[in-house]
Parts: structure tokens; sequence; C-alpha cells
């Protein structure tokens, strides 16, 4: 490749759009209500149909896991929250939004609670990144990526 067109290349790549549409937006915005929808009610078969099959969670410094793996143990919660014996919910406040019509890559944080019957509660604010992809008209996550705990400042600072 020529310098010139090289440069060429550049160029062109820089002048493509940083983000799509506002309708991805919109329907991105739609994911994240269903995420904290389905945390909300306990809804584990809804809340396991927003990921891709092949998708990977990474637990900070903890390692890499299949998400099916990550269901497994978060399933508890969901019985727990959907039976009545707790209360949970989940918020998100995105900080950096990259995206086009079937790629999103979405970066902030989110704050889960969990209320038990018996047990302490259970308030965690984290910070994250998500890369989605648009598949047959649906978002799936392929990649949750829970970086490390999010102060009260950060997550104030995050509105």
């Amino acid at each position: 490749m020529t310098r010139s067109s090289g440069l060429a290349l550049a160029a062109a790549l820089l002048a493509l759009p940083a983000t799509a549409p506002a309708q991805v937006t919109t329907e991105l915005e739609a994911y994240w209500a269903e995420v904290s929808r389905t945390v909300e009610e306990g809804d584990f078969e809804g809340y396991a149909e927003l990921y891709h099959p092949d998708a990977v969670l990474v637990a900070g410094g903890a390692g890499t896991y299949p998400i099916g793996n990550a269901l497994a143990g978060w399933k508890q919660g969901f019985d727990d929250t959907r039976e009545g014996r707790a209360k949970a919910g989940v918020e998100f406040r995105l900080t950096e939004r990259l995206n086009d019509a079937t790629t999103a890559h979405e970066t902030g944080m989110f704050r889960y609670t969990l209320e038990p019957e018996e047990g302490d509660d259970v308030v965690a604010q984290v910070q994250f990144e998500a890369l989605l992809v648009k598949k047959d008209g649906k978002w799936l996550m392929v990649m949750e990526y829970q970086k490390g705990p999010a102060s009260d400042a950060e997550w104030a600072a995050a509105k």
C-alpha cells in the first residue's frame, strides 16, 4: 500500500459516522430496560435470552467464563426474586456508546441491588463494558466485562 492510498483509506475511515442513528440508541435503551425488567421480575429465561449463546463474562481479575456458567450461578437469585423471597433491581448509567446498525460497545456502570427476606441487603456498583450484536433484529450481548467496583462519586458523576 502506498503512502497516499494509506492516507486516503484513513481519511475514509475517519469520515464514517461514529455513532448510528437515533433508532439504534432507542433500541439499545430498550435492551437495557429489558435487562432491568428481567432482574426486577426474576425472569431468568428472559434474562438469559438477552445474551448470545456464545457470550463471555469477563469478571475483573477473576477470569473469563462462558455465559452459561455465569447464568447458572445467578439463577438462584432470579428464582428467589420471582418467588417473592427477595427484591432485586439493576440500573445502568452509560458513559460511552459506540455503535452502528448491528454492533455496539457500551461503557458505564450498573448498580445491582438485592434485598433478601433473610440476610443482608446487597448493593453492588460495578464499572462495566458490553459488546452487543444485532442478530435477526434482536440485540444480544456477546461480552460483559465487569471491570471492578464503582465508587458513589463515580456513580453520581455518570448521570
